[in-house]
């Protein structure tokens, strides 16, 4: 088995993936969290996570390759065994907002960056996280998404899908910005070795999994890194050129482009190309957070889970302007002052307005690609029937779904598998949703 993991904001998801390319055993979990807190508890997220690869091995399966995707900008600081002395700070928590309003105005050289410099991205955990309890004893920053690797074979690295997202990094140049670092970090020390998404890391040497007898004995794991790029991978690999728009907690669209390139204005972030010498291009826009703060007044949660199962239609006021979806790293959604009371017209402008975003987003990315592209949707919304009318109505063309439904796990185990030599059938593994989840 090759087996991809998915650490996501919400869940956790582990596929096991036959040589060939079937999935054929699949498990998920709620991603841990520290108590009452949004921040995540990084030793319990381990342990859920080499539960269900022990699970998704069982019967016999021999795992060969390990890969993990997951949250682009959360980490934890770790003492020198490796064991985390920090929460991560989520992405989407609202505290990044004070950190980053401290930090912004020694913030320079913007646009040279891979990504916007904003709320969302590590340095403002890194800033956060100097100033937690036990951050003296760091000895490392770990990404949240590269841990469980770190720990299985000992080796501390980051992702170079993922050190663009901490807005210290340069892709171009493969290096960091010591003045960044030392502003939000306060010692480059603490920063472990880029490495290429898709290459070995080193041998898997967990005592839980090789207590399990599920490893074989040059079993290897890979580094995985930032889970969009790497959906989006795999996507590319069944569809070439294809544009994944994958909606989950956030919507991102993200595609390979066969040329470098670097960041302009159109808020498209730009990492090195997954297994090529282009690029990975993506742009991140807030969904799931906009419609839970809509839904706080019950008529308009009525009328957008009627909207979303299909049961009405909307109302067609894609560009009216009455929602102003909420800023990226916990800024806060509003209506505009002359959008109506209506809840069954707030909530068609709040899909609408949502939808509208996702089509710049693919907009932005295909312009940089020589034009419109093909487009695969993925993600939880697309079970939604009535928001995939809205996003072909508003695109201009269907919204034609992934029928896997963990594409970004799909995705690092495709990764996990070609690193090792093998050869998986991408349309077998991302093409149809054959096995039931465990658990």
């Amino acid at each position: 088995m090759a087996v991809g993991i998915d650490v996501g904001s919400t869940n956790t998801k582990v596929v096991a993936l036959a040589r060939e390319g079937a999935v054929v055993a699949r498990a998920s979990r709620p991603t841990r969290r520290a108590g009452g807190d949004l921040a995540i508890d990084a030793v319990d997220l381990v342990a859920a996570i080499e539960d269900m690869v022990v699970e998704v091995c069982a019967g016999g399966r021999e795992l060969h390759a390990l890969c993990v995707a997951g949250i682009g900008e959360d980490g934890v600081l770790v003492d020198a065994e490796l064991t985390p002395v920090t929460p991560a700070l989520p992405w989407f928590d609202p505290r990044r907002q004070d950190e980053f309003r401290r930090i912004r105005p020694d913030l320079h050289g913007d646009d040279t960056f891979d990504v916007d410099t904003d709320p969302v991205r590590s340095l403002v955990g890194w800033r956060w996280a100097r100033a937690q309890p036990g951050a003296d004893r760091a000895a490392a920053w770990i990404a949240l998404t590269d841990l469980p690797s770190v720990l299985w074979t000992g080796r501390p690295f980051l992702s170079d899908t993922l050190a663009p997202r901490t807005a210290a990094w340069r892709s171009r140049d493969r290096a960091w910005d010591m003045d960044r670092v030392d502003l939000a970090l306060g010692d480059a020390a603490l920063l472990p070795p880029v490495v290429p998404t898709g290459g070995i890391v080193g041998e898997v040497s967990s005592p839980s999994l090789r207590a399990a007898g599920i490893v074989a004995p040059d079993a290897v794991a890979v580094a995985g890194g930032h889970d969009h790029p790497i959906g989006g991978w795999g996507v590319d690999l069944m569809v070439p050129g294809a544009i994944l728009d994958s909606m989950g907690t956030a919507e991102v669209v993200v595609a390979q482009s066969p040329t470098e390139r670097r960041r302009g204005a159109d808020h498209v972030d730009v990492a090195p190309g997954i297994r090529s010498s282009g690029s990975t291009l993506l742009r991140v826009e807030e969904l799931a957070r906009n419609v839970q703060w809509a839904s706080r007044d019950p008529d308009v949660a009525r009328g957008i889970r009627h909207l979303l199962i299909g049961r009405v239609a909307p109302s067609p006021l894609w560009d009216s302007g009455w929602f102003l979806p909420g800023e990226r790293g916990g800024g806060e959604p509003a209506y505009a002052p002359d959008a109506p009371s209506d809840p069954r017209a707030r909530a068609s402008a709040v899909l609408g307005a949502l939808a509208v975003a996702g089509r710049e987003a693919i907009d932005a990315v295909a312009r940089d690609l020589g034009g419109w592209r093909e487009v695969r949707v993925a993600g939880g919304w697309v079970r939604s029937p009535g928001w995939i009318a809205i996003k072909s109505a508003v695109n201009g063309a269907p919204a034609v779904p992934v029928l896997e439904p963990e594409v970004t796990a799909v995705g690092a185990a495709l990764l996990a598998a070609t690193a090792r030599g093998w050869h998986p059938d991408p349309i077998d593994a991302l093409g149809g949703f054959a096995t039931g989840m465990l658990g």
